[in-house]
C-alpha cells in the first residue's frame, strides 16, 4: 500500500506551534493534502498524541504517537512508536531525565493539552523546549528497546540539526530527516557525512500550511517495523521523496 507521510507534526502542546494546531484541524489538513500517515511529535512530550489518534478514527489517516526529543547535545530527534503504551513508557523515561523548569508562557508560548475535539484540558506547566540529559546514543538505545524508531530531525538546520551541531553523523540511525528547504541531492553534496544513509523529508508542521507530504512509503502497514523495512528496501518495501 502507498502511504504519503509527514512524520514530524506538532500540536498546540508545542509552544512554537500555532494555536490552530488542534486535533480536528490537523486531521482535516493532512487529508486535504493527500496525506494518509502522520506522526505527532511535540517537543519532549507525547501528551497530545492520543487526542489526534482519536480525532482520526474512522478517517483515512493513520497517526503514530511520537516525540521530538532534545538530547544532551542539543540535537532534535524524532522518536516514533506504534502504540500509546510504548510512547507512555518513553515519556516516563524522558521525565526522569528532564530538568525541573517551569514554562514562561509570556516569553516562550503556551503549552496546551487538549481533547480530540481540540477543547482545552489543561496547561503543561513544565517548559518543554529544553534539553534532556539523555545523549544521542542513550536515547536511540532506549527507543529501540521499546520497539520505536529514531530519526534525527532537520539535520541541515543550524539550530538543533545533527550535522551543524555535531559536524558528523554517528552510525546509529536508519534514516535522517531533511528540512523542507533542501533537496536530497543538495544535501548529499553539501554534507558528505551523510554517505548512503536514507533521507526522508517532512514538513516540521507547526501550522496547517506547513504539511509537506513529500515522503512516500510503499509498505504493507503503517508501522514502525514496516517503515524501517521500507527505509532499508527490505521485503519489497520501499520509499521515495517526491520532487517539489
Amino acid at each position: 500500500m502507498r502511504y504519503r507521510a509527514d512524520l514530524h507534526v506538532h500540536t498546540v502542546l508545542s509552544p512554537c506551534a500555532g494555536v490552530e494546531m488542534i486535533p480536528p484541524v490537523i486531521v482535516e489538513k493532512a487529508l486535504e493534502c493527500g496525506i494518509n500517515l502522520i506522526a505527532i511529535t511535540d517537543h519532549n512530550s507525547v501528551e497530545n498524541a492520543g487526542a489526534v489518534i482519536q480525532a482520526a478514527r474512522g478517517r483515512n489517516l493513520m497517526v503514530l504517537p511520537g516525540m521530538e526529543l532534545q538530547t544532551r547535545e542539543e540535537v532534535h530527534i524524532l522518536c516514533l512508536f506504534d502504540t500509546l503504551e510504548q510512547s507512555a513508557l518513553w515519556q516516563a523515561t524522558v521525565n526522569q531525565h528532564y530538568p525541573p523548569l517551569e514554562n514562561d508562557p509570556e516569553h516562550i508560548g503556551e503549552q496546551y493539552i487538549v481533547d480530540p475535539t481540540g477543547d482545552f484540558l489543561r496547561h503543561e506547566k513544565r517548559m518543554l523546549i529544553a534539553s534532556t540529559d539523555l545523549t544521542l546514543e542513550e536515547a536511540v538505545a532506549r527507543v529501540n528497546a521499546l520497539g520505536g524508531l529514531v530519526i534525527p530531525a532537520h539535520i541541515d538546520r543550524r539550530a538543533y540539526g545533527l550535522i551543524p551541531v555535531l559536524g558528523l553523523v554517528p552510525p546509529l540511525f536508519d534514516a535522517l530527516e531533511l528540512s523542507a528547504h533542501i533537496t536530497p541531492i543538495e544535501a548529499r553534496i553539501r554534507y558528505p557525512q551523510i554517505g548512503d544513509i536514507p533521507l526522508i523529508q517532512n514538513g516540521d508542521v507547526h501550522h496547517p500550511d506547513d504539511f509537506l507530504g513529500a515522503t512516500i512509503f510503499e509498505m504493507e502497514a503503517p508501522t514502525v517495523r514496516e517503515i524501517r523495512q521500507a527505509l532499508k528496501g527490505e521485503n519489497r518495501r520501499s520509499f521515495s521523496i517526491e520532487a517539489r
